[in-house]
């Protein structure tokens, strides 16, 4: 029998205004009948997995307590250590994770690292002690190079599901997701060029991170096949070199970096995180430059605040979302003793240009 219109459900949780939660708001909330949020709230089967999983979201995000009848068991705990939280693609990357594993129905323990804090390893054993099914690494020190790959082995050996992210590592028998940072830079540079910027410079971090390090090959490779083709040729006929100035993944990195190319005359930059590009920003604004008029940044991630920055950012946009589900998919097939092929499955970024990046104004330009 359906409910009558505005109904309320027996045994729910009352809402904010003390008054018992609407199936009406519900329904209108999850894109559902309210005849389906009754048969959910109440227990009762014959609602598809994704249905009821939606009805559950509605009730959270509107703030309503679930029934002690439609709390599960969890399927088991997965860890997801990432590096900081500082970096707003880090937190949205979590995000992402976390919500993939919930429909699964694991419960994700997030594990920062701050510095003076606990180390990866020490978190990795923290989890171990606690029993989790797995573990989702999340620009770990398998992207950095000089880091010893034995930890992961060490892993695999004791019998710990893993699946990294950001950072591939052919010394480490496991499976990888990550961006397409080679055509991440070299879409930039493309972009930069097409505004008619002949000096353009890469803000990156250090050489022994992976992504850093792909980034970098894509932008050389990308200038350099422009040089041979004339298109970077200056008006003069002066060839603009690949110019590549390496610094911290953080705003203030992105400054000192941004302040160097400026010395060197770029008027276009790419930046290796959202993060160096409002540096580099910061950096233009203070020799009282104008960005884009007199300057262009690019920065990459897209992450959650790029389109509020003054101005907004023209950024390459990691696929956040389909990543997670590859790393969550990836990570419950070996859960499962179902292992798919230990590779990298890489994903394709995509150019979202705003405000930062405009036409180079010349000498004749008003």
């Amino acid at each position: 029998m359906r409910p009558p219109p505005g109904a309320t459900v027996e045994g729910a949780p009352r809402d904010l205004d003390s008054g018992a939660p609407r199936l009406a708001d519900i329904a209108a909330q999850a894109s559902v009948s309210e005849a389906t949020v009754s048969r959910v709230l109440n227990g009762k089967a014959g609602v598809a997995h994704a249905t009821r999983h939606r009805v559950l979201a509605a009730l959270d995000l509107l703030g309503y307590e679930r029934p002690v009848r439609l709390r599960r068991r969890s399927a088991g705990l997965i860890g997801l250590v990432i590096p900081e939280l500082t970096n707003p693609i880090f937190p949205a990357f979590a995000q992402a994770v976390e919500q993939v594993l919930v429909r699964y129905g694991y419960t994700p323990v997030l594990c920062t690292q701050v510095p003076g804090g606990a180390t990866e390893d020490e978190l990795v054993e923290q989890l171990e002690e606690h029993g989790v099914t797995g573990i989702v690494f999340l620009s770990g020190l398998h992207a950095d190079t000089t880091a010893d790959p034995a930890r992961y082995a060490g892993l695999t050996a004791r019998g710990v599901p893993y699946v990294l992210v950001n950072g591939f590592n052919e010394r480490i028998d496991a499976h990888f997701v990550s961006p397409d940072d080679h055509s991440a830079a070299r879409m930039a540079v493309r972009h930069l060029a097409d505004l008619g910027h002949r000096r353009i410079g890469l803000a990156v971090g250090p050489t022994r991170f992976v992504p850093s390090r792909r980034k970098t090959e894509g932008f050389t490779e990308s200038v350099r096949e422009m040089l041979g083709s004339g298109e970077l040729t200056g008006p003069e006929g002066e060839l603009a070199q690949p110019i590549v100035q390496r610094t911290l993944f953080s705003v203030e990195g992105g400054h000192a970096a941004g302040t160097a190319l400026l010395d060197q005359g770029c008027t276009g930059v790419v930046c290796g995180s959202d993060l160096m590009a409002l540096g580099v920003v910061r950096a233009a604004r203070s020799r009282g430059l104008d960005v884009p008029r007199d300057m262009s940044v690019v920065g990459f991630d897209d992450s959650p605040l790029a389109a509020f920055t003054d101005p907004p950012l023209t950024t390459v946009r990691q696929p956040v979302a389909a990543m997670a589900a590859a790393a969550v998919d990836a990570l419950l097939e070996e859960i499962r003793g179902n292992p798919v092929q230990r590779t990298e499955f890489v994903f394709q970024p995509e150019l979202v240009v705003r405000g930062s990046t405009g036409q180079l104004r010349t000498a004749a330009s008003p």
